[in-house]
């Protein structure tokens, strides 16, 4: 698994509380094409449109009952009016070191300029707990410790 800085949402981030990813990742803002006139181009992601994406837990969580990790874009890069683009309940049995979220690709619907994370605790606050979450050049199903 291949990481890089700049395409890390959270890196080993500790989760102790509702919280947002440490980075938010500005996918720039579309360009403009003259075809006779100037027409402001949509947000390609890709002909596949799935960027290979990781959602790992790094330490085991204790205590909350589940969290959602959701992933939001906005074109505000305060997000103060965030799309949703897709959210994962994952309960504190499955928030061990080592699992990967169900999510592996970004979705084709991201159309807003920033992107993040937004993980949401439901029950207790947990101690322990850490998170990365980032593009990769491609999602193996190994363990990783």
């Amino acid at each position: 698994m291949i990481l890089d800085n700049r395409s890390i949402f959270s890196d080993q981030q500790p989760i102790t509380a509702t919280a947002n990813s440490t980075n938010v990742y500005d996918l720039g803002a579309p360009g403009i094409a003259h075809v006779g006139s100037l027409v402001q181009l949509k947000r390609s992601m890709g002909k596949a449109g799935k960027i290979p994406l990781l959602i790992q837990v790094n330490e085991d969580f204790d205590a909350l009952t589940s969290l959602d990790i959701v992933f939001q874009s906005d074109n505000d890069e305060a997000f103060g009016s965030a799309k949703e683009i897709f959210r994962i309940t994952v309960l504190l049995a499955d928030l061990v070191k080592g699992y990967k979220a169900p999510i592996d690709k970004l979705p084709r619907n991201v159309t807003e300029r920033y992107i993040r994370f937004r993980y949401e605790v439901t029950g207790a606050a947990p101690t322990q707990g850490k998170i990365t979450a980032g593009f990769v050049m491609a999602v193996d199903d190994s363990y990783v410790g």
